[in-house]
């Protein structure tokens, strides 16, 4: 059914331009029609009708790294030993996590990162996962999940040779077969724990699909030390020699421990950086400077949460120190992911996502500041309605596709038996 958005303040995400629409959003355009008098489209084509008088609408929001996997983490007991680096919150907290996931709590991971997600204002999510005893047939799970909800989404899975070549093997393979019917990318954990042959074979497949590559790098510096001390180059001067770099399709995701020469071999590659700066924070890893990496700067919540606004302030207040960031450098960051995904031609981000803001401020608000307000003033708590490809997911701040109720009283469960599998009663 067509949606009809009257009486909205709308804000072009592009140029910023205030102005008073009638918007008539439909699934099978990606782009929206703006009607003078609705009458005609109401009678014609019996939209459903939403009232946005007093109220901002503009495109939805997109998260352009994700690990939904996490999901069923907040809450759970401490690890068996308090990590002391970052190597150990990986080996302690998140590898045995993943090694512990099932189908069903994949999919009910994922079903709650789509509705936390959709809830904020994303319609998008990039999405990096791993469940290196549950490979096969993970992605469909959690593309399904998404899809259920009313999410679209870019999807991998995360190769890596830590769980041994076998597992590596799984891996590639089900990238590969996902890949063979949908648009997804080639995931790689990260350089320290992916071997030469594994690295070479997700090339070749990104090669194939004509994809890029999605991988942590140099988020601390022992991916570097192994680097150095394995291959005798440094992290991105690897990537670059197996090919990664050249596809504008790759993600290269936190880029903290990095030296110039890394840096402006980034810049002068096709491919992306994305900032994660509170996952930073929280794994006392270091802090992001996007000096040298040009204008591919997108940004992402690494499993923290689904909330891109609460991202785009962290990224903002952290550079203040940290980076050279402002109010416009912000915004255009947090839109950024629009632009890599219509650059490479990926489906599911058109015009048709749209977001409704009950944002009232007591303070002018116009084009000319639109940048302060989006830093200082916005917030996923004024997220009111959704609108993902057309279609109304969101409405008065509550799931229109799915129970959300029952799925949160289901995701409790698989959490029990997570966190039981965890701690080995299981």
């Amino acid at each position: 059914m067509p949606v009809l958005l009257k009486n909205a303040t709308y804000v072009d995400w592009r140029t910023l331009e205030f102005s008073v629409k009638n918007i008539l959003a439909e699934e099978k355009n990606n782009s929206v029609t703006f009607v003078g008098d609705p009458a005609e489209a109401i009678r014609k084509l019996k939209p459903e009708i939403i009232d946005c008088g007093g109220k901002i609408v503009t495109k939805s929001f997109a998260v352009g790294h994700h690990h939904a996997y996490s999901a069923l983490a907040r809450g759970m007991g401490a690890p068996k030993k308090s990590p002391e680096n970052f190597l150990e919150i990986l080996k302690y907290v998140w590898w045995t996590l993943d090694k512990c996931l099932d189908p069903e709590m994949i999919e009910a991971s994922a079903l709650v990162t789509a509705i936390a997600c959709a809830k904020a204002g994303s319609t998008f999510v990039i999405d990096h996962h791993a469940s290196p005893f549950a490979v096969k047939g993970s992605l469909g799970i959690i593309a399904g999940a998404f899809e259920k909800v009313g999410v679209s989404h870019l999807l991998c899975y995360e190769i890596s040779d830590r769980d041994g070549l076998a597992v590596a093997a799984e891996g590639l393979e089900e990238t590969a077969s996902y890949l063979e019917h949908s648009q997804g990318l080639v995931g790689l954990h990260a350089s320290f724990t992916v071997s030469n042959n594994t690295l070479k074979q997700a090339v070749e497949i990104m090669n194939r699909f004509n994809t890029g590559i999605h991988i942590h790098v140099a988020e601390d510096l022992h991916d570097q030390d192994v680097c150095l001390h394995e291959h005798g180059k440094r992290v991105v001067q690897r990537l670059s020699d197996a090919g990664v770099l050249s596809s504008p399709k790759t993600l290269l995701v936190h880029c903290l421990h990095l030296e110039n020469s890394e840096r402006e071999m980034i810049c002068k590659s096709p491919a992306w950086v994305v900032e994660n700066s509170e996952s930073n924070l929280n794994n006392n890893v270091g802090y992001f400077d996007g000096a040298c990496f040009g204008e591919n700067i997108m940004l992402g919540t690494d499993g923290m949460h689904s909330d891109m606004l609460q991202s785009v302030k962290s990224a903002f207040f952290n550079g203040q120190r940290y980076d050279n960031i402002n109010y416009d450098s912000a915004y255009a960051r947090f839109r950024n992911v629009h632009r890599y995904l219509n650059e490479n031609e990926f489906k599911g981000d058109g015009d048709n996502n749209l977001v409704v803001l009950d944002y009232d401020p007591p303070t002018p608000f116009n084009s000319d500041n639109f940048p302060g307000h989006f830093v200082f003033g916005f917030g996923s708590g004024q997220v009111r309605d959704v609108i993902s490809g057309g279609r109304v997911i969101v409405r008065d701040r509550q799931l229109t596709t799915v129970n959300e109720a029952e799925i949160m009283s289901s995701a409790r469960k698989q959490a029990e038996r997570l966190w039981k599998k965890m701690e080995g009663n299981v």
